[in-house]
């Protein structure tokens, strides 16, 4: 059992950053593979990035590529979203979520644990 807590939302202005938070409770943190995911209002639930469990491998959708870095530090049980260049299509409700195995994939049905979310909001 994994429970996840994001944190780091906010207000931001178009071309502004944010970091994004997520801290998981249980020992096996280290096993699971990370994803980010966001869910904007009226769209369906879209992935954005993952990280392998030991972070050495990240995958990004387009529209993260070479703006949003995902991190994580399985000493401190939390992965982490930086998130630069923001747009204001970037704003929505942002949730981590955790998946067992080895596989980096961004299909949500995959993701056993989800977290509550955080609100992103993108000014123009």
């Amino acid at each position: 059992q994994v429970q996840l807590v994001e944190s780091g939302g906010g207000l931001v202005q178009a071309g502004g950053s944010l970091r994004l938070s997520c801290a998981a409770s249980g020992r096996t943190f280290s096993s699971y593979v990370m994803g980010w995911f966001r869910q904007a209002p009226g769209k369906e639930r879209e992935c954005v990035g993952v990280i392998s469990s030991s972070g050495r491998s990240t995958y990004y959708v387009d529209s993260a590529q070479g703006r949003f870095t995902i991190s994580r530090d399985n000493a401190k049980n939390t992965v982490y979203l930086q998130m630069n260049s923001l747009k204001p299509e970037d704003t929505a409700v942002y949730y981590c979520a955790a998946k067992p195995g080895n596989w980096v994939g961004c299909s949500i049905s995959e993701y056993d644990y989800w977290g509550q979310g955080t609100q992103v909001t993108v000014s123009s």
